[in-house]
């Protein structure tokens, strides 16, 4: 019999209680050498008394992985299912107060029914989610039918090496295969896409490739004096220029993000539905509209930012190294190589060298048919809740841990029900990152019901009406 999601008052006021709690911890990320370590340990402490039945139910296997990550294992009644897993990370960018948030960025203070604090949607919200329906199923009884591992990450957000990397060691040592896996991404936009009828739940099936590219050019000092015609700042700085002059080449209709737009055609009006319906044939047109803003310009091909520019001591010395670090997400449809020929090519002089920093590939398009078992299972446990909400594929432009995860499974999807308006986007790993207490209510009873409806051995008929699951 399936378990109703209803909580009584009291564990609601017991489950906000934690929740802010958890916000109020800052598990900040900063550098591969800077980790907020201390809070960490407090935040391991936090999850133990705010899941006591998770933590001392015979059901459930725990694991503390490189000493802040966590591993779970629920088994299932049935063996042969093969199981899935649920992904989450603990750890935050680094935030202040005094770069113009509306509460300190630790507060989880509540202004006008939202929880503000890093974190709220990056991506405690799901860490405490997922363990807090865990935590009302195991009260309840619950037993489940097909196995499943909960991961909860501690360096995500500084690359995931010590983390989800160990984790996947430890899967791969027990022979562990997975049917999907679920870890953060992309989110249900209401408003958000211009022309869209009513609001669409995006799960991403791939994540666009990384590279960080260091440029620099070394030169004899010299005194400012003396000038020569061209100096190591002057060589980069119009390297740097011709890189942001001639962006990558256009690709979208190339990659996955054709498939978003066909999912959703019917939900624009005329004339944008009978261009979205005729990806074939309209996909340049749309990509030339779509690369004039840079929210959009990122499905449209690989992104080229140079986020870092350093050189020169002293005003009156010629500095002898110039360097600037430059960061690329490529489009599914590249490759690293070939991005690193095309940023080769487009630099065009031999004064300036190119050393790739760290990279790694587009990430494999995970299944997304009427035979998907993970994306059918996500979509149906979407449409229960949310109705109203058209559910499509997505193509996520940020990397996630579950990367990490693709000698386990061929199927990794991206995808909490975040509900994102107009311009909450830039609070992601911006100022006044914030969550409803309703959408934090809504993301507790998405994975409660998940994980019941993971339980069934096989999709239905994809003509099969929608209640057989």
């Amino acid at each position: 019999e399936r378990l109703n999601t209803a909580p009584s008052q009291h564990s609601c006021i017991i489950v906000y209680f934690y929740w802010f709690y958890a916000i109020r911890i800052p598990t900040v990320s900063t550098s591969r050498t800077d980790q907020n370590t201390t809070a960490l340990r407090d935040f391991n402490d936090l999850l133990r008394k705010a899941f006591p039945t998770v933590f001392s139910s015979h059901l459930v296997q725990h694991e503390v992985v490189a000493n802040y990550s966590h591993l779970f294992w629920v088994p299932g009644s049935d063996l042969a299912l093969v199981p899935y897993m649920l992904l989450a990370h603990i750890d935050v960018v680094p935030a202040e107060e005094s770069d113009g948030w509306d509460a300190p960025p630790f507060s989880a203070k509540e202004i006008d029914g939202f929880i503000y604090g890093r974190g709220t949607i990056d991506n405690k919200q799901s860490v405490m989610g997922i363990l807090q329906a865990l935590e009302y199923l195991l009260i309840r009884g619950y037993s489940p039918q097909r196995g499943f591992f909960i991961g909860l990450g501690h360096d995500e957000e500084i690359q995931g090496l010590h983390g989800a990397m160990n984790i996947v060691k430890l899967l791969k040592k027990k022979g562990v295969q997975l049917a999907f896996v679920l870890d953060e991404g992309l989110a249900v936009l209401d408003g958000v896409i211009t022309g869209l009828q009513g609001p669409a739940a995006l799960i991403g099936i791939s994540e666009k490739g990384h590279a960080t590219v260091k440029l620099s050019v070394s030169m004899a000092p010299g005194h400012s004096s003396m000038p020569p015609w061209e100096s190591s700042i002057g060589i980069l700085a119009g390297a740097v220029k011709r890189l942001e002059d001639n962006p990558m080449p256009r690709l979208f209709g190339e990659g996955p993000e054709r498939g978003t737009f066909e999912h959703l055609a019917h939900k624009f009006g005329l004339p944008l539905k009978f261009v979205m319906s005729n990806m074939w044939l309209f996909s340049p047109l749309l990509g030339r509209v779509m690369e004039r803003s840079p929210e959009t310009n990122a499905f449209v091909r690989t992104t080229t930012a140079v986020t870092m520019f350093n050189a020169g001591v002293k005003t009156n010395v010629l500095p002898s190294q110039a360097e600037a670090y430059v960061n690329l997400r490529i489009h599914s449809s590249q490759s690293l190589q070939e991005v690193l020929d095309l940023i080769q090519s487009i630099v065009g002089d031999e004064r300036v060298k190119m050393e790739l920093m760290h990279g790694f590939d587009p990430l494999p398009i995970s299944s997304y048919d009427e035979t998907s078992f993970g994306f059918q299972i996500i979509k149906k446990t979407v449409l229960d809740q949310f109705p109203q909400v058209t559910v499509a594929p997505g193509i996520c432009i940020g990397n996630t841990d579950s990367r990490h995860y693709t000698d386990l499974t061929k199927d990794i999807y991206r995808f909490a029900p975040t509900w994102f308006r107009p311009g909450d986007a830039q609070r992601f790993h911006g100022i006044n990152e914030r969550i409803s207490k309703k959408n934090y209510e809504e993301l507790v009873g998405f994975y409660f019901n998940l994980i019941q409806n993971c339980d069934i051995k096989d999709l239905p008929s994809p003509h099969s009406a929608v209640h057989e699951l």
